[in-house]
């Protein structure tokens, strides 16, 4: 069996961090335009102006797009046929490289601390970063390395509902958070917002950052009563009367996407994320032969991760 070569896991987890650090996605771009298209507030529009030109000049001097680099974290996901040189391992060690080399050389800004000491290695390193995501695909001998650079301090909430509060729940729930966002500057809007819905609180606050920040602007849920929900949501998320960056406006959310695990009988967890102006995500696939594919659609959520059941 052919073995992927650490060292092209490694040139593509650098290139990768370059590339979500620089280059805005493509449908988010498309996403942005039609905003600016419906949005009805002068300085919403002129914010959104003012973003676009940022990316067109942060592309073409080859610089970050914002001051601000969040957190990188990385999302891997593996073909079941896959095999690399000095195992999987190795390939931690070398994304843990590949960001220390990519925050001199990029450069990002080194946001990681140890949270009491305040302890700074100058290279987004440290104990638990970056994160580390693994995920698995049948029939497939590559390796998918996905980085996304998301702000790591706002734009999180979580909630315990129950069964009874339904759909009407889930909706107060968001309005409730999007509103707060907003109006305390918790988030830069406009934003992809991500909602993870049942499984423990753990899985709920994965599915929800993943929904945010691993699915394109206007993907919608398999699930067809669920993709009418995520369009629901994000027509009440720009009904609230805020745009771009919380000012008085009409265009808040960029898109809605929602995925499911199965929860406790006596819970409805759910958790919301939005994914910054800045949507900064990218990917590469790893051949066995050391080809190199590099794309912004993540591709995560694929009908394996979404199964609804095992058959024995």
């Amino acid at each position: 069996m052919a073995k992927i070569p650490i060292r092209r896991v490694e040139e593509a987890a650098l290139e990768i961090m370059k590339r979500a650090a620089i280059d805005i996605p493509e449908d988010y771009k498309q996403g942005i335009k039609e905003a600016q298209k419906k949005e009805t507030g002068k300085l919403p529009r002129f914010v959104i102006h003012a973003m676009q030109d940022n990316w067109d000049a942060a592309s073409e001097d080859r610089r970050p797009m914002c001051a601000d680099t969040g957190v990188p974290r990385y999302y891997v996901k593996v073909g079941n046929n896959a095999a690399v040189e000095s195992g999987f391992v190795a390939v931690e060690h070398v994304l843990r490289k590949a960001t220390a080399d990519a925050t001199t050389a990029i450069p990002l800004r080194p946001n990681r601390v140890h949270p009491l000491w305040r302890t700074d290695h100058n290279n987004n390193v440290g104990i638990n970063a970056p994160e580390v995501e693994w995920t698995f695909e049948p029939d497939a001998d590559w390796i998918d390395i996905t980085t996304v650079h998301k702000g790591g301090l706002f734009g999180t909430d979580y909630r315990m509902l129950f069964p009874g509060d339904g759909i009407d729940g889930i909706k107060r729930f968001v309005l409730d958070t999007l509103i707060a966002f907003g109006k305390r500057g918790l988030a830069c809007q406009p934003a992809i917002v991500g909602i993870g819905l049942g499984g423990s609180k753990d899985t709920c606050m994965q599915l929800g950052k993943q929904a945010a920040c691993l699915r394109t602007v206007g993907d919608r849920n398999p699930d067809p009563k669920i993709a009418e929900l995520e369009l629901e949501l994000k027509g009440l998320g720009n009904s609230i009367g805020m745009g771009a960056m919380g000012f008085v406006g009409s265009q808040m959310v960029v898109d809605c996407h929602i995925e499911v695990g199965y929860t406790h009988t006596g819970g409805m967890p759910i958790s919301i994320h939005t994914f910054c102006l800045s949507s900064r995500r990218a990917t590469a696939r790893i051949h066995p032969d050391g080809r190199i594919e590099y794309r912004t659609d993540p591709q995560w959520f694929t009908p394996y991760l979404r199964r609804e059941t095992v058959e024995w």
